[in-house]
């Protein structure tokens, strides 16, 4: 402001003097209101030109000056870098948070106050079979027409979620059609967030859960009603020596049926809740083979007067890595699996060998019925049978095979199944090359 003063008071002297000497000491005044006049002139040409330059482009803004208006550009250049550098900075934040939202294993979507689509991430597009750039700003409703998610979206009742079934084109790589969570959150007025989870597993789990229960249910109930029948025939009815002799021998089989199924649902929850198998454990193979013999020879034995021709093969010792009681109780459920159901004089041929690339097999193979296609997915299912009077008639649980799929895979084995109706099964464990390695020689002594 000084400065302004300044230039204001020599411009009006300059004039003034000028007038004296050109026009002599009358024209003085004259001189000094032509010197204001044209600084006037000069400062509204200088604040025009400011204001141009911030009216059409402000990267033009001329450096610092002198004057007010120099001192004014400048101040306006600075309020625009900060304000430019704050503008980058949210944009980076909001870069930062739709990345965020980007990576959600959750869908979201953000619809206008008309119901359009103004953002989704990748998970919402995928789950809604819609494409997250072509369908901006298109009615989220024209798009997903489940009746019921769309009278949710017009209800404005939000305080529960819907469960619908993920459109076709989204799971069309899937057996069964997903089932979509979606809850909705209305802010900023009329505008509303779709939040979307997908609960198909979570489904399944609990559809599980409640026929594992029903199972168990049933499997416990048969035994106990067959006892409770003996014990009251027992109670009521007198019998000789050898009814009486009859009967208990059927309630020790019922009871021992229900000690094994509690066994097994304990052995299951042991699995599922245990640490990982230690990875330096090491198990001779021939011992474990060992106890596969005597247990099968043992139980065929038991389940038949005519036996079976039970063989067992190993081209070469090994050790393997891994609890041993959880092995030797996968290895010994499929050859009892085996025996039950193959019929009396059946061939069953167990064998354990090192294949070319380092792994090992260990397998079973039978000739018994074998089992249609359609059954050999849902093999490891708990309580699942092919053939249930059968299953109950050698004693079986339905739960031999869930248990060989867990242990198989907390020691990284997978599990092979291959049968051809009519001409028997093959059941095969195949270890991984780590969790193998050569037995050492045995002694002479031993």
């Amino acid at each position: 402001m000084p400065f302004r003063i300044a230039t204001f008071l020599c411009a009006s002297a300059i004039g003034g003097a000028l007038a004296f000497v050109l026009l002599g000491g009358a024209s003085a005044w004259m001189g000094a209101w032509f010197g204001v006049v044209l600084w006037l002139v000069v400062d509204a040409w200088r604040a025009h030109k400011l204001l141009n330059v911030l009216r059409t482009d402000t990267s033009r803004l001329p450096s610092r000056g002198p004057g007010v208006w120099g001192e004014l550009a400048e101040r306006i250049r600075k309020l625009l870098r900060e304000r430019e550098q704050q503008t980058r900075q949210a944009e980076d934040r909001l870069q930062e948070f739709l990345a965020a939202i980007q990576a959600s294993p959750h869908g979201v979507v953000l619809l206008d106050e008309q119901g359009r689509i103004e953002w989704c991430n990748q998970t919402a597009a995928a789950q809604f079979g819609i494409d997250a750039e072509r369908d901006l700003l298109q009615h989220l409703a024209n798009l997903v027409r489940d009746p019921a998610f769309v009278a949710y979206l017009a209800s404005w009742n939000y305080s529960r979620d819907v469960v619908i079934d993920a459109p076709s084109q989204a799971h069309a790589h899937r057996n069964h059609p997903a089932r979509l969570s979606v809850q909705v959150h209305p802010y900023a007025g009329n505008r509303r967030m779709l939040l979307m989870r997908d609960i198909t597993l979570l489904e399944q789990a609990e559809a599980m859960r409640r026929d594992f229960v029903a199972n168990v249910s049933h499997e416990i109930r048969t035994p106990l009603t067959v006892l409770a029948g003996f014990v009251e025939t027992l109670q009521n009815l007198p019998l000789d020596a050898d009814e009486r002799t009859r009967y208990l021998a059927l309630m020790a089989q019922q009871s021992h049926r229900m000690e094994t199924l509690v066994n097994d649902l304990l052995t299951l929850s042991r699995l599922e809740g245990s640490a990982a198998p230690p990875s330096q454990r090491w198990t001779r193979m021939r011992a474990l083979m060992a106890q596969c013999e005597d247990e099968g020879r043992g139980l065929s034995s038991r389940l038949s007067s005519k036996g079976h021709r039970l063989s067992f093969s190993m081209e070469a010792d090994s050790e393997i890595a891994g609890a041993p009681t959880e092995l030797q109780s996968a290895m010994s459920n499929l050859l009892s699996n085996a025996i039950r159901y193959t019929p009396s004089g059946g061939e069953v041929a167990v064998s354990w060998k090192v294949l070319p690339d380092g792994r090992g097999e260990f397998a079973v193979r039978d000739s018994g019925p074998g089992i249609a296609p359609e059954h050999l997915p849902r093999l490891t299912e708990r309580f699942y049978r092919v053939d249930r009077s059968r299953s109950r008639e050698t004693g079986g649980t339905g739960l031999g095979l869930a248990i060989v799929k867990h242990i198989a895979q907390r020691h990284g084995v997978e599990l092979r199944i291959e049968s051809t109706l009519g001409k028997g099964s093959r059941f095969a464990l195949l270890f991984p090359a780590t969790r193998l390695r050569q037995a050492p020689a045995l002694s002479a002594a031993a």
